[in-house]
């Protein structure tokens, strides 16, 4: 008698709590993601294995969302050549731009923004088949398997927040819209500039009337103009403009660095000044010789500094030219022009 007994008492059970065992509703997973979103300040919602299985190997594909997924490791931070840290932050002002600019619409629920930290989610970063950073994947409703999710470029990461919002259009089909960054001074700031331009005006005025100011003395218009120079011929516009940053890390092997980039669709900051270094020998070796050289008395000494000259300046052209070649794959071949017929 017992055994009925118990057999009813269990099934009573089932029937209490059907919810237990049944499967989640995509609605639901939905409405849970959208509540995680909601607590983050930033709008990331922290992801660990048992999450890792909840939201993406749980449900059945197609998923109705898509998750981008920055994966992070706290004991790597201290490393400034990966930066994790400034990466991390750009991703999060990616998430909080998305959100600001799909709010209400449709595409609000299709594609969540969400970290994974290595300490917390070791099997997770094994089913993803992570094994260097920083790195940023993004989990579109049809993927079953992790690692067939699509991982976001290593030369991507060089353009921070513009990068990512590229990625995420490209791969999700969404779009991110205006990235709104904080402002660099805040109103607190501005007022005390301002007012602290206002007390030294009259002292600034007084010494440019005197003529006794950096602006008067030719030695600091020489090297502005030199500065200008390299600054132009280095790429630096081109630098700041891309948020290219001065070295990578090796995806192969982290502790390793890379400062050329084989290839003529980026360019590092270290690459441009090299570059820009030996621009700024050639040009500074012809004023020399057009401005200082021509003053000597002595012939000698002015047939060997010109050769210095033309030595130093041919070894630099030719080391441009070679990192020219090696970079793109374009060689330089003299050329004759001949009579036309």
């Amino acid at each position: 008698m017992a055994r009925p007994f118990v057999l009813l008492f269990l099934l009573s059970l089932i029937s209490i709590f059907p919810s237990k065992i049944s499967p989640e509703s995509p609605a639901d997973l939905v409405a849970d993601l959208l509540a995680l979103q909601q607590r983050s300040p930033s709008g990331v919602i922290r992801l660990d294995d048992h999450a890792i299985r909840r939201f993406l190997l749980g449900p059945p594909t197609p998923r109705p969302y898509s998750l981008l997924i920055f994966f992070d490791a706290t004991q790597l931070h201290d490393k400034p050549e990966l930066r994790l840290q400034q990466l991390r932050s750009e991703f999060a002002l990616v998430a909080s731009s998305f959100i600001k600019n799909n709010q209400g619409q449709d595409s609000e629920t299709q594609l969540f923004f969400c970290d994974l930290e290595f300490k917390e989610s070791q099997t997770s970063f094994g089913l993803f088949g992570v094994n260097a950073l920083p790195h940023i994947r993004v989990v579109l409703p049809h993927v079953r398997k992790l690692a067939d999710s699509d991982s976001m470029d290593q030369v991507d990461f060089s353009r921070l927040a513009e990068g990512i919002s590229d990625f995420v259009e490209a791969k999700a089909k969404l779009s991110v819209g205006p990235i709104e960054r904080p402002p660099p001074i805040s109103k607190t700031q501005m007022m005390i500039l301002v007012l602290i331009l206002l007390v030294s005006a009259p002292f600034v005025v007084k010494r440019v009337l005197e003529g006794d100011t950096l602006l008067h003395e030719p030695k600091m218009w020489l090297a502005g103009a030199v500065f200008v120079y390299f600054f132009s011929v280095s790429g630096t516009m081109h630098n700041i403009i891309r948020n290219m940053p001065m070295f990578i890390a090796d995806r192969s092997d982290p502790s390793k660095l890379i400062f050329f980039y084989q290839g003529s669709g980026m360019q590092l900051g270290v690459e441009g000044f090299a570059v820009g270094f030996l621009y700024t020998i050639v040009g500074v070796l012809l004023a020399l010789v057009t401005h200082v050289l021509i003053y000597a008395r002595n012939a000698n000494l002015q047939r060997a500094g010109m050769f210095v000259a033309m030595l130093v300046s041919i070894w630099a052209v030719r080391k441009v030219i070679y990192l020219d070649n090696w970079k793109t794959g374009y060689a330089i071949h003299s050329y004759w022009p001949s009579p036309r017929r």
